[in-house]
C-alpha cells in the first residue's frame, strides 16, 4: 500500500497498556503534519480512556524517528499541533507514563519525541542526537530544555554544539535513559515495564509523575506546599483503602483511579 493510504500512527491496546507507533518507515519516521495530528490524537485517546494506563510509543522500520520532514518543512512549516507543539508532543505530552522504545535511531526531533516521554528504553547502539545545527536550524522542540535536566550540562551542551549522536549505552551511563536492551527487544522490554506500571494505583502514578516533574522548579518550601495537597487527595482516596486492604489480605488490588 502506499503511503497515502496508511496511517502515519498505529495505535494497539493490550490490557492497560496503548501501543502508540510513528508509521512512516519510508520516510524514517520523519514527522509531517499529518503525523503530527495524528500523534496527538493518540495521545488524546490514551488520557481520555480511563481502562489505559500507560502508553508506549515506538516507531516502525529500523530507526524510532529521524525528526522533522525536512522536504514538508520547506514547503509547509514545522508540523505543529495548537496547544501540543512540534509532532503533537513537545510542549504538551500525555498526562499518563509514555515510555519511548528506541531502535536504531532517534535523531533531531525525533529525540526531542522521545524526550518527551517520561521514560526511555533503547536499543544497544542506537543513536541519540540533535543535529539540526549542520542543517541551518536548532533543537527548537524542546531538547534544549530537556536535555539539561537527564544529562550533565557539559554533554548536553556538547550535543547542542557540535549536533555530534551519543549511543544509547552512553545515555544509559549518563541517566538520559532508563534501560538499554539487545537490538530488536526494546518495544518488548518498554511494554514489560509498561506493565509493571500498570499494576500499581494510577492515582499514585500520576501524583509521582507530576511531583517528580515539579520538583526541580522548586524550593523545599515550595515543593512542601505543592505535593500536600496532592498527598491528601491520594491518601485519602478509595484506591489507598483497597491498596491497605489487598495488601492485609493478601490478594491483588482492584484498582478504581478514584
Amino acid at each position: 500500500m502506499s503511503e497515502a493510504t496508511e496511517p502515519t500512527v498505529l495505535t494497539e491496546r493490550r490490557g492497560h497498556v496503548m501501543i502508540i507507533t510513528l508509521n512512516r518507515p519510508e520516510a524514517m519516521n520523519s514527522v509531517n503534519q499529518d503525523l503530527a495530528t495524528a500523534l496527538a490524537a493518540a495521545l488524546e485517546e490514551l488520557d481520555s480512556d480511563n481502562d489505559l494506563r500507560v502508553g508506549v510509543l515506538a516507531g516502525n522500520g529500523r530507526g524510532f524517528s529521524a525528526g522533522m520532514d525536512l522536504k514538508a518543512f520547506v514547503s509547509g512549516g514545522m508540523p505543529m499541533i495548537e496547544g501540543r507543539g512540534f509532532a503533537g508532543i513537545a510542549e504538551r505530552s500525555a498526562a499518563k507514563p509514555l515510555i519511548a522504545a528506541v531502535e536504531g535511531f532517534a535523531l533531531a526531533g525525533g529525540l526531542e519525541i522521545a524526550l518527551s516521554c517520561d521514560l526511555m528504553v533503547a536499543a544497544e547502539g542506537a543513536k541519540l542526537g540533535v543535529p539540526e545545527v549542520g542543517v541551518g536550524l536548532f533543537a527548537g522542540a524542546g531538547a534544549l530544555l530537556r536535555l539539561p535536566k537527564v544529562l550533565p550540562y557539559a554533554k548536553a551542551m556538547e550535543m547542542a554544539l557540535t549536533g555530534k549522536p551519543i549511543r544509547a549505552e552512553e545515555g544509559l551511563e549518563l541517566g538520559m535513559v532508563a534501560r538499554v536492551v539487545p537490538k530488536g527487544e526494546a518495544l518488548d522490554a518498554a511494554i514489560e515495564l509498561a506493565e509493571s506500571i500498570a499494576k500499581n494505583a494510577p492515582l499514585g502514578v500520576a501524583a509521582s509523575k507530576q511531583i517528580i516533574q515539579e520538583a526541580s522548579m522548586l524550593t523545599d518550601a515550595e515543593f512542601w506546599a505543592v505535593q500536600n495537597p496532592i498527598m491528601e487527595r491520594v491518601f485519602g482516596s478509595a484506591d489507598a483503602i483497597e491498596g491497605a486492604t489487598a495488601f492485609a489480605e493478601k490478594r491483588e488490588p482492584n484498582w478504581q483511579g478514584k
